[in-house]
């Protein structure tokens, strides 16, 4: 029994053994036998040859069935595959750093968009803003327009004038009416005076019109609408005059002068196109009935002139008007006898005490004489209408010089309309008529004197407060300029405007020898340009060739 189970339990530890050594034998043949080519996981990029897989190919041409030396080993395999897939991600990644560089510079290009236009918004400045990713919802888009046309207003010169270099940058008003524009750049096709017959400034104007007139008629509100106590409805008819300009980088001013409830009360209304719908500006009473001008000339001489001149302030200054008071600063002592009479003849004839003589004895200067009866006003602060003798205006400038200067905000230079020959212009001496037939604003009578500075309504506070004239200038010219240049580099709001009620009649014009150069060169000029039109000097140069046509044309004879 010992025995048979020594040997059952002898038999069943070889049994283990052997398949002990078995399985070990398979482990290692599976561990250290090279891998079939066709299970290689890169076999399928090889070439096939002759239908057989490499490895086959290669048995069956080698000897003994060993493999081929020329196939990569299974290591370095894995490793060629791990390079490739590292290069792969390398690129990858070199392309989502460049996207991310790309989407950075974007991002920053947008925050310093956004940046500059809060900037812009603060200061009422800046360029337009644009629809986009800034812009929000409608209401957000509406917000910014909003704020964009305020912004224009705010750089426009509304109320507050802007500093200029010189005399040539300032952008001149254009006056109209219901029913003529006087403009100043005419060139040689258009005319001083037009009917505004091209459709776009007709309707720009018509609506213009209509906006102020559906305001003025408006129920009161806080912003100037018809009161509830004022019974009067505001027509087409009340509209008295205006004046336009256009800042072409920001819009177009219009300021309206309706007649008011009373004699001397106007309305006026200040619009502003900011190159999109009108936004109003300003609506004010304005009562002219208190306003005083004191016009102040400067004379030498030229008794006979200031004898006329006084027929036209008679007329319109004391008869009319009533609240004017004349300034005259005589230098020396000829022809001051025949000034003084012509005064006193005003003053007695007219009723009229509100004048003041002044003499000097000195030589004449323009810019003197003026500045000493500027300031030789010892009353309140009075508006100040520098004028000559050769000038004639009517009543309805006197007002459009009120309503257009303003103490400490703005000055009017008016642009006047100037007289050519008349001689020239009416054929001869005998059928001249009389002046106030000869106040015709056309295009063969007369132009607009834009070059002139001399003719002026300001404040006497803002007067003194630039300095005043230059009193190192003698004689005619230069001074006017001078103050006027002075009060562009201002705050000061300078109204430049062609004005259909301020004339500059025309007398011969003598250019003295004693003159320096550049000034006898401004006097021909000035000669030339007063004596008659462009067409009207063409016919004078060439009057031989034209009357040498006439004749053949005479003479020659009908065709039968």
């Amino acid at each position: 029994m010992l025995r048979r189970g020594l040997l059952f339990w002898v038999s069943r530890v070889g049994g283990l053994l052997v398949l002990l050594c078995s399985s070990l034998s398979l482990l290692y043949l599976m561990t250290c036998n090279p891998p079939r080519s066709d299970d290689h996981p890169l076999s399928h990029f090889m070439p096939s040859m002759g239908g057989l897989s490499p490895v086959k190919a290669a048995g069956a041409a080698g000897t003994g069935g060993a493999p081929q030396s020329g196939g990569p080993p299974g290591g370095q395999s894995y490793q060629m595959l791990l390079q490739e897939r590292e290069e792969q991600h390398q690129l990858y990644i070199s392309q989502l750093k460049k996207e991310i560089a790309q989407l950075k510079e974007d991002l920053q290009e947008r925050s310093q968009q956004l940046k500059g236009v809060q900037e812009s918004l603060k200061r009422g400045t800046g360029p337009p803003l644009e629809p986009g990713p800034l812009g929000g919802g409608p209401n957000s888009q509406q917000e910014d327009l909003q704020n964009f046309l305020e912004s224009q207003l705010s750089r426009a010169e509304v109320n507050v004038g802007s500093r200029l270099t010189n005399e040539y940058t300032v952008i001149p008003f254009q006056s109209f009416t219901q029913t003529k524009v006087y403009q100043l750049e005419t060139g040689l096709t258009r005319h001083p005076v037009e009917k505004p017959l091209r459709r776009d400034k007709k309707g720009e104007l018509g609506e213009v019109l209509e906006v102020a007139l559906r305001h003025l008629n408006a129920p009161a509100s806080r912003d100037g609408g018809r009161s509830a106590a004022t019974s009067k409805v505001f027509s087409p008819s009340d509209f008295i005059e205006g004046i336009t300009r256009t800042e072409k980088d920001k819009g177009t001013l219009y300021d309206l002068i309706f007649v008011g409830d009373s004699a001397h009360e106007f309305r006026r209304l200040v619009l502003f196109r900011p190159f999109g719908p009108l936004m109003e500006v300003k609506s004010e009473r304005l009562d002219a009935g208190a306003v005083l001008i004191n016009v102040v000339v400067a004379l030498s001489g030229r008794s006979d002139k200031f004898k006329q001149f006084m027929l036209n302030f008679r007329d319109v200054c004391v008869r009319q008007d009533g609240r004017v008071h004349l300034t005259v600063v005589y230098f020396g002592k000829e022809q001051l006898d025949e000034v003084r009479g012509t005064l006193e003849n005003t003053s007695r004839e007219a009723n009229f005490r509100n004048y003041t003589l002044l003499q000097l004895d000195e030589e004449f200067s323009r810019g003197r004489g003026l500045d000493f009866g500027a300031r030789f006003w010892k009353g309140s602060d009075v508006l100040l209408f520098f004028c000559d003798v050769d000038i004639h205006f009517t009543a309805d400038f006197l007002n459009t010089c009120r309503l257009n200067a303003e103490p400490g905000k703005k000055v009017f230079y008016p642009v006047l309309f100037s007289q050519y020959n008349p001689t020239l212009i009416y054929g001869g001496p005998e059928h001249i008529p009389p002046v106030e037939q000869q106040l015709v604003i056309k295009k063969d009578f007369g132009f607009w004197r834009d070059f002139g500075f001399g003719m002026t309504c300001q404040y006497q506070s803002d007067f003194i407060k630039v300095g005043g004239f230059d009193l190192n200038i003698k004689g005619w010219g230069g001074e006017d300029v001078h103050l006027y240049r002075k009060y562009l580099r201002t705050d000061l709001l300078v109204v430049r405007a062609p004005t259909r009620g301020l004339f500059h009649l025309w007398h011969e014009k003598h250019c003295a020898d004693e003159l320096p150069p550049d000034k006898y060169r401004m006097c021909m000029q000035s000669k030339a340009m007063n004596e008659a039109s462009h067409g009207q000097l063409g016919k004078m140069l060439f009057k031989k060739e034209i009357d040498a046509h006439q004749r053949k044309k005479q003479h020659k004879p009908k065709k039968t």
